[in-house]
């Protein structure tokens, strides 16, 4: 099985500060690949040369076999679905209308659009009837972050991005999220790469884990092999596990 993304020997740099450094990494089709680590350490950086908000300062990054570089950068961008921690939905449009705009800009008839908006929303769990003429300001955090990921979801792209997508909200609400994100994940079959610094998450969540520190990849593992894991930096974030089952 081919991989979806990949990253060769992926670099990028702001002036002398190596960000990211020879990142080699591939993502199969319909994985969950978790990128771990602490704030600084590259994740963010390389989830953005994904869908092309940035682009490499060495090395490569493709998606569906070809370089980012490659690609026109609005096709690119259209193809991935985005969804990010302050969820950027458009507030003077309303639910339905913010889920259907890349489907819109993509020449899609406006029957099509309502049904896809519809299902859509009935997927992460908010009654399309009840939310779909709503305003962002009308809804909670929770709601938001609901309509960020149907939008995501919206023109049926190949690879979602997640940049830590829950970590704004309450602890039960991020739980439902989580679950929600799993069970479409189930239903769905895509291909999701997400980015989190908190260890639970990335356990509960991830096919494969990425640990990056520095800009530096440490380790990659399934959940069960992380957990294992002896290095220091895997140990780290594992100890948060301990100390707040001893804090509670």
């Amino acid at each position: 099985m081919s991989a979806i993304v990949e990253f060769r020997e992926a670099s990028y740099r702001i002036a002398a500060r190596e960000i990211l450094r020879r990142l080699t990494l591939a993502i199969e089709p319909g994985e969950t690949l978790v990128l771990l680590g602490r704030s600084g350490s590259g994740k963010t950086t390389a989830l953005k040369m994904v869908n092309g908000l940035l682009l490499p300062s060495g090395g490569e990054v493709l998606v569906d076999g070809r370089s980012t570089t490659a690609w026109d950068p609005v096709r690119l961008k259209r193809r991935i679905g985005y969804v990010i921690q302050e969820i950027g939905l458009f507030p003077h449009y309303t639910v339905a209308e913010n889920v259907g705009l890349v489907p819109r800009l993509e020449g899609w008839e406006a029957e099509r659009i309502r049904e896809r908006v519809h299902a859509l929303l009935g997927q992460v769990g908010l009654d399309p009837e009840q939310f779909g003429a709503r305003y962002p300001r009308q809804l909670s955090g929770g709601q938001r972050q609901r309509v960020g990921v149907a939008r995501a979801l919206a023109a049926d792209p190949s690879v979602l991005l997640f940049d830590e997508p829950f970590g704004a909200v309450d602890p039960v609400t991020r739980l439902d999220l989580q679950k929600q994100f799993l069970a479409l994940r189930r239903e769905l079959g895509k291909t999701a790469i997400f980015v989190t610094h908190d260890v639970r998450e990335a356990l509960m969540l991830a096919t494969r884990i990425a640990l990056l520190r520095d800009g530096v990849l440490e380790l990659v593992a399934t959940p069960g092999e992380f957990q294992e894991a002896r290095g220091g930096e895997a140990r780290a974030f594992l100890a948060c596990l301990d100390w707040n089952a001893e804090t509670t």
